[in-house]
């Protein structure tokens, strides 16, 4: 392996780059984000990485990256810095100020100004660099990223630094007025839950149940949830409705138990919660001390957005007792190297295959090596859309372990719910009755 860069030239001052050993392909640093209010993403791409290769050769080239990302971790300590490819070199920070970013493009490009050493040899580092910035309040690493991308692009054709912030979606009067009009519903009494049930298909009863958030607006009605949850979502009103939602399913998960109904109650966690220091507190201590059985659907994307924290704040879930469901599987980015990761007891198949199951040759096909895979990871499958008793005689054959969509029942109120769990083996046991050995499905012929 090379020497790493070691100083820059002459007329500079010196530098002592930390070695590759110290960091391997990746240098990565918490990154302080709970007070600042903005967040920054810089991808610095050598630009002459191919005439480099040819003068030092293809074993040393391969390290110049790391040299570079190592100077870079030196100026901005506070950052999270990884070479995120041949020539790429990724860096993410926070700060109080916009402007802040103009300050380290421009120390970037200046530290590379001029020859540096390699081994002995002058070199100029030619350097495309964009970035993308974001306030703290939308923080979406993911878009964070593929907004520096695309300014890496422009800096390809362009030449120079190229930066860029992230377009928040432009909002219609309307939406702007539901955000506003949201924190109110949320302590006005506006907001109320309807409860979905599932079934255990071979044990023939509702092994749990799903929270659904609605809002019945004083003069608009009933607003639906895909009208304000992503708006929420976008704004700081996703955690106080989301611990809303959490009181007031720990109080009816209670009820529930009080009545012999001891059944878990699922609710939707946001991604963007996942890494948020205050609702993971406030979580924890919620359900650690009311006792109720609670569990949280996450998607696959969510985890995605800051992985490290994420996972480590799902086992901090998952160890404290709230079972782990991962959502809408298949409809994203299915990833194996994050499943795996993930102390998941639960996967739910995205309705998407579900709806599809005995129209499509392929859907079967999904789902199948889905429920199998799942099983392998000692998890139990949830197929959610059932709507056809073929559907669930056909996912009983695959070996499915749960059902949930409209065939068992839609989402219902807290009053209702607890009647149908008085009748519920009868009521699971209607809906399988399909489950009589006469079903052949057409992909096993």
């Amino acid at each position: 392996m090379g020497k790493p860069i070691a100083r820059l030239s002459a007329d500079r001052a010196t530098i002592a780059a930390p070695p590759r050993e110290a960091f391997g392909p990746h240098i990565e640093r918490e990154v302080e984000v709970a007070t600042h209010a903005w967040h920054f993403a810089v991808l610095v791409e050598i630009a002459n990485f191919r005439s480099l290769r040819r003068f030092v050769g293809p074993l040393r080239a391969d390290g110049v990256a790391s040299d570079v990302a190592g100077l870079i971790h030196m100026m901005f300590p506070s950052g999270s810095v990884r070479v995120a490819g041949r020539g790429l070199i990724e860096l993410l920070l926070c700060d109080d100020s916009r402007e802040r970013l103009e300050g380290v493009l421009r120390e970037v490009r200046g530290a590379f100004a001029r020859p540096i050493d390699i081994d002995g040899e002058m070199f100029t580092i030619e350097l495309w660099i964009g970035s993308g910035a974001v306030q703290a309040v939308n923080h979406d690493e993911i878009r964070l990223l593929e907004e520096a991308e695309e300014a890496l692009d422009d800096a390809r054709t362009d030449g120079g630094v190229i930066a860029r912030e992230v377009a928040i979606n432009a909002s219609t009067p309307e939406q702007l007025a539901l955000v506003r009009e949201l924190q109110e519903a949320i302590v006005g009494g506006q907001l109320f839950l309807q409860y979905q049930p599932k079934i255990h298909v071979r044990r023939q009863e509702v092994s749990g149940v799903e929270a659904l958030i609605r809002w019945r607006h004083p003069e608009r009605g009933l607003v639906m949830p895909g009208d304000f949850i992503p708006l929420a979502e976008e704004s700081e009103h996703i955690l106080d409705l989301t611990i809303w939602t959490l009181r007031q399913v720990i109080g009816d998960q209670l009820i529930l138990a009080e009545a012999g109904h001891d059944v878990p109650i699922f609710i939707n966690i946001a991604g963007v919660l996942l890494a948020n220091p205050r609702f993971v507190h406030l979580a924890c201590s919620l359900v650690e001390e009311s006792g109720a059985k609670i569990g949280f659907e996450i998607t696959e994307t969510s985890v995605i957005r800051d992985p490290a924290s994420a996972i480590a704040n799902l086992k901090t879930f998952a160890e404290i007792g709230i079972t782990i469901s991962i959502d809408d599987y298949g409809a994203g980015l299915s990833s194996l190297a994050y499943l795996k990761q993930l102390p998941a007891r639960e996967l739910k198949i995205d309705k998407l295959f579900v709806t599809q199951l005995t129209s499509s040759n392929r859907d079967p096909l999904i789902v199948r090596s889905t429920i199998d895979l799942a099983h392998a990871l000692e998890m139990e499958v949830v197929a959610e859309g059932v709507e056809t008793q073929a559907a669930l005689a056909l996912l009983a054959v695959m070996g499915c372990d749960m059902a949930q969509g409209f065939l068992i029942s839609r989402p219902i109120g807290l009053d209702a719910l607890i009647k149908y769990l008085e009748h519920g083996r009868a009521n699971a046991s209607s809906v399988i009755s399909a489950l009589n050995g006469r079903f052949t499905p057409s992909w096993r012929r």
